[in-house]
Parts: C-alpha cells; sequence; structure tokens
C-alpha cells in the first residue's frame, strides 16, 4: 500500500484491572489537536477481557472511533498477545499515526509492535506536532510535508532531538504520562464502537502468569499534586526532608525529589522529577537545594509557578523559576511554614 492510504491519528487506550490510565486520556486529547491539523479522526485502541464499557470514558474524552479487542487471552497485559492485538488492527485499519503512552507496559508494547509491522518508533517524546521534514529545506532533499515531528530530550537530556519517520508508516511515538493535557470531558459523547477480535493462537512466546501480586504502597502520586515541595542533593541528607514535609503539610501539598536523592537511596523512584522520573504539572513548585539541571526541568517546567530556594545564586534553576530565593532553606523553609500556619 502506499503511504497515502494510511490514515487517522490511533491511541492504545492502556487500561489495568478495567481502569482506564490516564495517560490514555492525555494522549487523545493530543491526538485530537493532531488530527485536526490533518483532516482525519481519532481511534482509540482498546485491549482486554470484558473491556467494552470503557469505551464510553474514551467517547468522552475525545475519541471519534473506539476498536476493541476483546478475548480471554487479554485478560492481563502479557506481551506476545496484546502485540497480536494492536500490530492485526494497525494492519487492518492502516493508521497513519499510533500513539502509545510511555508507561511500563507502553515500554514494552510499543518498540515489539513497532518491529512487527515495520516501522519506526521515537520513544519518551516531550512534543508532537504535524509540520515539514527536514524541516528546513535542502538542496537535493525532497522535504515532505504533514510529517509527524516527534520532539524528545538526546544524549542524557543535554540536546533536544526531533525526528520523522517519513518512509513508512504508522508513525509511532511513545509518550510519558503528565506531558500531554487531557480534553475538557465531552457531555453525551458519541462514537463508533468496533468488534474487532483478529483471533489468538498460542505459540512459544505466550508467557503463564502463575500469580499476580499487588503491592500496596503509601506513596503518593505525585502527579496528582497541585502542590510540590521538591528536595534536591543540596539539603544535605535524608533527615532534612522533614523540614519540607512540614512546609507540605502547611499548603496542603506533597513532597518529590530530585534524581540525585533517588540515587544516594534517600527517597525512592515514585518520588523523582525529571527526565527519567515523573513529568508534573501542579499549580505551585518549590525546587529547595536543586541546581536545576536540564534534565530535571524537563519535568517541571510546566508548573504554573516556580519557587526556587538556592543558596548558589548562579544554579540553573533561578532560570526557569517565577520567584527566586537566594539563602539557606534551613532558616527559610521554616520560616515560610511558620508565618503559613500562623496566618490558619
Amino acid at each position: 500500500m502506499k503511504l497515502e492510504d494510511y490514515k487517522g491519528v490511533f491511541v492504545f487506550a492502556q487500561q489495568v484491572d478495567h481502569k482506564i490510565n490516564d495517560v490514555a486520556l492525555e494522549l487523545l486529547g493530543k491526538a485530537k489537536q493532531l488530527a485536526g491539523d490533518l483532516d482525519t479522526d481519532v481511534t482509540a485502541v482498546l485491549i482486554g477481557r470484558n473491556v467494552k464499557e470503557l469505551a464510553v470514558k474514551l467517547a468522552a474524552y475525545g475519541a471519534d472511533r473506539i476498536i476493541v479487542v476483546d478475548d480471554p487471552e487479554l485478560e492481563h497485559y502479557r506481551t506476545e498477545p496484546y502485540t497480536h492485538a494492536l500490530a492485526s488492527v494497525i494492519n487492518e485499519f492502516r493508521p497513519e499515526i499510533v500513539l502509545v503512552g510511555a508507561t511500563a507496559i507502553g515500554r514494552d508494547l510499543g518498540p515489539t509492535v513497532s518491529a512487527r509491522v515495520q516501522t519506526g518508533l521515537t520513544a519518551d517524546c516531550t512534543q508532537l506536532d504535524i509540520g515539514d521534514f527536514p524541516i528546513k529545506k535542502m538542496n537535493h532533499q525532497e522535504q515532505k510535508h504533514n510529517q509527524l515531528l516527534m520532539t524528545r530530550p538526546a544524549f542524557g537530556g543535554n540536546t533536544i532531538a526531533t525526528i520523522a519517520c517519513p518512509d513508512n508508516r504508522p508513525q509511532m511515538a511513545t509518550v510519558r504520562p503528565g506531558v500531554m493535557q487531557k480534553l475538557d470531558r465531552i457531555k453525551n459523547p458519541k462514537a463508533e464502537i468496533i468488534d474487532y477480535n483478529p483471533g489468538f493462537s498460542k505459540n512459544d512466546k505466550y508467557v503463564e502468569i502463575l500469580d499476580i501480586v499487588k503491592e500496596i504502597t503509601n506513596t503518593v502520586d505525585i502527579l496528582d499534586a497541585n502542590i510540590l515541595i521538591s528536595g534536591g542533593r543540596g539539603l544535605g541528607g535524608p533527615e532534612n526532608f522533614c523540614i519540607l514535609e512540614e512546609l507540605a503539610a502547611a499548603l496542603g501539598g506533597e513532597v518529590s525529589c530530585s534524581r540525585a536523592v533517588v540515587d544516594a537511596g534517600w527517597k525512592p523512584k515514585d518520588l523523582q522529577v525529571g527526565q527519567t522520573g515523573k513529568t508534573v504539572r501542579p499549580n505551585v513548585y518549590i525546587a529547595v537545594g536543586i541546581s536545576g539541571a536540564i534534565q530535571h526541568v524537563a519535568g517541571m517546567e510546566e508548573s504554573d509557578l516556580i519557587i526556587a530556594i538556592n543558596k548558589d545564586e548562579t544554579a540553573p534553576i533561578f532560570d526557569v523559576a517565577d520567584y527566586g530565593i537566594v539563602g539557606d532553606y534551613r532558616n527559610i523553609v521554616p520560616m515560610l511554614t511558620r508565618q503559613l500556619m500562623s496566618n490558619k
């Protein structure tokens, strides 16, 4: 088939235990924008067992069409049956673009599917646009239009690369949770629902699930926090995070951290903000003792209000902060906490 025969923007609508992952709803919002630029529609691909009732929610967040692949083999995520399901949908319906959330499941499924359908995939994208490629017209090289331009950090976050897949379809990308934004929920949505099952035959790539152990953790999900107080290596040690926790309690916020803190073993990775952690968009982000390396900034620069506290007045964090305080956090943060508590 010709490249022009591929139409539509498809989103893998990840669900676990009959709950749609938020990144799928975020991707539907972005897919709607991309589809508008291409004058096409948005399709969500819902894979699992007894999941058809979830289609209503996908329609409410922007899906014009939902393809449901429902089979007993898909009750729990396993690489081979899910790859077969999504690859079969791609081969049957020929989408121009396929977006997958860069979750633990998506990072396994996306590359496997792209290899199965013989196309490329750009991982951990931070921006998606429709445009020309090459971006700047070059002599003796054809400039192709309406390409998916996939932007992601490269070389450890020290540069930004824009990647395209001009000669293969679909154009595939994984996107980290929290990078894109959901649309407002649509009332009384209307969407076409298509039941599609390619058939499943076990092979030597099927794994057998012997047991599922669900870990119960008290760690908060920093993606949901409206106020984050984030600590870095400048705090000096894990015992000093209690100072940030007191401020967080006064503000009704949560505590997060930088990669250096996680690498030192002071806090769990679930609390890490940054390129290799989570991308957050709180209303208020207070960075304490964080230098502001590009890898960290990539995970929090979309916050509505950024406040930096650091004793180094040349720290890069001040370049992205709306307000900066130069000084020792051990004096500044308790002072802020006392002031907030006295006003309650």
